[in-house]
């Protein structure tokens, strides 16, 4: 008998009592489990795993973020800056480098020779250390995110972390074109040697931004 005749055999053991007609609606499923586990503080917790992923964690408030990101540029000697076109001009206002625009015929080329980019994010996930875009204004093309090498995002606490991944599908489309982030982009070959910038930026700093 192969592998899959042994399961087949026991999902057609398992399913030896239902009637051919019921439909999956037919029964009621209790989805009273519960949706988080309920962290002290859901702020803290999503700094914590962020900061496990080898993102950079950042804190300020509305008055002192122009000048936080105008420092992380400026760190990383960014002289230019993929800015999407929704993103509140007064986070950029402190920094004097270059902006470009987030434009469709932009190539991943020129893209690829860009800085840096600053976007929002439409929630995070405490319990996961999760950034989740959904290409809003404020974040732009899914590109801009996994081109340049120094991505910064800015998370506004508390009001856009969620404890859950239960919690947060609700609060997202699946119609809009959702990027969920980890961490810096990395992957391990066969020895485990970590390699970080494969396939999205080598930098995440993540700006939590007070009220």
């Amino acid at each position: 008998m192969s592998s899959r005749d042994l399961v087949l055999g026991r999902i057609r053991r398992a399913l030896a009592d239902v009637p051919r007609t019921e439909e999956p609606a037919d029964v009621h499923v209790p989805r009273d489990y519960l949706s988080t586990h309920a962290p002290a503080d859901a702020t803290e917790m999503l700094a914590e795993h962020l900061a496990d992923y080898r993102a950079l964690v950042h804190r300020t408030d509305a008055a002192g973020l122009p000048g936080l990101v105008a420092d992380l540029l400026a760190a990383r000697g960014a002289k230019t800056v993929v800015v999407p076109p929704g993103l509140p001009p007064e986070w950029l206002a402190a920094t004097g480098a270059a902006r470009v625009a987030d434009a469709a015929e932009t190539t991943a080329r020129e893209l690829d020779a860009v800085d840096s980019v600053v976007t929002g994010c439409a929630l995070a996930i405490a319990e996961t250390g999760t950034i989740v875009l959904d290409g809003s204004p404020d974040q732009g093309r899914r590109r801009i995110t996994l081109v340049p090498d120094h991505h910064i995002c800015v998370v506004r606490v508390p009001g856009q972390v969620v404890d859950s991944v239960p919690q947060a599908l609700p609060r997202l489309s699946p119609a809009r074109p959702l990027t969920w982030i980890s961490g810096p982009s990395a992957t391990s070959d066969i020895e485990l040697s970590r390699v970080e910038g494969v396939h999205g930026p080598r930098t995440l700093e993540v700006v939590l931004l007070r009220g």
